[in-house]
């Protein structure tokens, strides 16, 4: 198949299963399930960084500096977005249904950003997948799928601050769907961008590997530190390593089918 066809078909079924699945999980289950969720996408997200995206871009790049530059930039950049409100929106979303004090001009603005932030979140997860599949079609379907395990239970939260906004069901659902299209276009942009620039590619790697590192470790763990107890810690350790365990298994899958 065609790169271009895996990305188009791996952006858009990326995008319309994380709505679906996020949906499903807020509107029956709520956050609950969010510990577990974030704990198997903390595993997905550290996996495809260190096991996959970070070998790839040291065999591609001049030097193994020139990767490290790139992760260390990438995580600086991620940082400011975040101080911008551009990253996080989802944790707002979280917090919003606890905080009464927020009036409907909040809940307005606050569902406005996560609109918006996602948006331009899926359009920048699409350059990455992008990236990906231009160097091998095992590395696109491993990295489109840490990607769709991280956006679920931030679509729950995106479903969460919605709804609590006064958005209907089906229109959190029509929202949410119209933002995960910015993955398509910044992936079919990103394949076309980077026909011509092939240099681009291993730095490009390297700030997929860095907003998977930042968002797993500045923003997921934290979320799960506020839980004690042995069995608790166990539990998501497991899960977390279930997330790598994963992601190795899908890169050997994919290997054999693309024939590596």
């Amino acid at each position: 198949m065609p790169v271009l066809a895996w990305i188009v078909a791996a952006t858009l079924l990326g995008g319309v299963l994380s709505v679906f699945a996020a949906a499903v999980l807020a509107l029956r289950a709520g956050p609950r399930q969010l510990p577990t969720l974030v704990s198997y996408a903390i595993g997905t997200l550290l996996g495809a960084a260190f096991l996959e995206i970070l070998p790839h871009a040291l065999e591609l790049a001049p030097s193994a500096k020139h990767v490290s530059v790139t992760v260390l930039i990438g995580i600086l950049l991620f940082f400011v977005l975040e101080k911008l409100v551009l990253w996080r929106h989802s944790h707002e979303g979280q917090r919003e249904p606890h905080a009464s004090r927020h009036g409907p001009n909040d809940h307005g603005r606050i569902a406005a950003m996560v609109i918006i932030g996602d948006t331009f979140h899926n359009c920048v997860d699409g350059v990455i997948i992008a990236g990906a599949f231009l160097v091998s079609t095992e590395l696109g379907i491993i990295t489109a799928l840490a990607i769709i395990t991280h956006e679920v239970p931030q679509e729950v939260g995106d479903f969460l601050v919605l709804l609590h906004s006064g958005y209907s069901k089906r229109q959190a659902l029509g929202f949410n769907l119209i933002a995960s299209g910015a993955m398509v276009v910044g992936g079919v942009g990103a394949y076309f961008a980077l026909q011509t620039a092939h240099t681009l590619i291993p730095p490009l790697l390297g700030i997929a590997a860095a907003s998977m590192l930042y968002i797993s470790i500045a923003d997921l763990i934290p979320m799960l530190r506020g839980r004690p107890g042995v069995m608790v810690t166990v539990k998501q350790v497991l899960l977390i390593a279930a997330g790598s365990g994963t992601i190795w298994l899908v890169g050997t899958l994919a290997a054999v089918i693309a024939g590596v």
